[in-house]
């Protein structure tokens, strides 16, 4: 019993990430480390799962975080952390695409390209959780930008609605519209994905 409350102690002292970034701003390099550490993995799949290339997902990467790096001593603990770096990756993300004038159409080899994204919280993988992924990809794929990036925040980083608005520079309501419209096409198509052939 003591080891598990002593485990439990351990947790409940780790400390905030906003209690990190500001001894982070205040000199405190481990506490970056430690930051990023949290942050680098649901991070690096959310760029990949937006941009579609590893190559420049990894780019954009170490962009966001020497801009986090670069903005430490101007950040105040308005929000939460994470709501403030993936505004910082919205607002990359939105240059980006501005710079295209487009969103790029998925390359020819997106479903192999996707298949090798590692997945650490799963090390073995069946063929039938592959397929189911791979549908929600190309499902993901389908939706327009502005639902693929708060059905991402919400499900993948789990922010809450009003994180996912301040980062995208939305009211709530929208927020909550988008998700709505997202999970609807998403259980439509792969609804029809499931649905036996004739």
């Amino acid at each position: 019993m003591d080891d598990v409350a002593a485990a439990s102690a351990a947790v409940n002292d780790d400390p905030s990430d906003e209690s990190l970034m500001a001894a982070y701003a205040g000199g405190d390099v481990p506490a970056f480390e430690q930051l990023y550490g949290r942050h680098r993995l649901r991070l690096h799949r959310f760029l990949l799962r937006q941009l579609r290339d590893g190559a420049l997902a990894d780019e954009f990467f170490q962009d966001i975080w020497q801009r986090v790096i670069a903005a430490r001593l101007d950040w105040k603990p308005d929000g939460s952390f994470s709501s403030w770096l993936y505004r910082i990756a919205h607002n990359r993300l939105g240059d980006h695409w501005r710079a295209l004038k487009h969103r790029p159409p998925a390359p020819e080899n997106a479903d192999e390209r996707a298949a090798r994204i590692p997945d650490p919280d799963t090390p073995e993988r069946s063929l039938s959780e592959f397929e189911q992924r791979r549908l929600v990809q190309l499902a993901l794929d389908e939706l327009p930008d502005e639902q693929r990036e708060v059905i991402l925040l919400r499900l993948e980083q789990e922010l809450t609605l009003e994180e996912i608005g301040a980062i995208t520079g939305v009211g709530r309501e929208t927020v909550k519209s988008r998700l709505r419209y997202a999970m609807d096409k998403l259980r439509t198509r792969l609804g029809s994905a499931e649905a036996p052939q004739a």
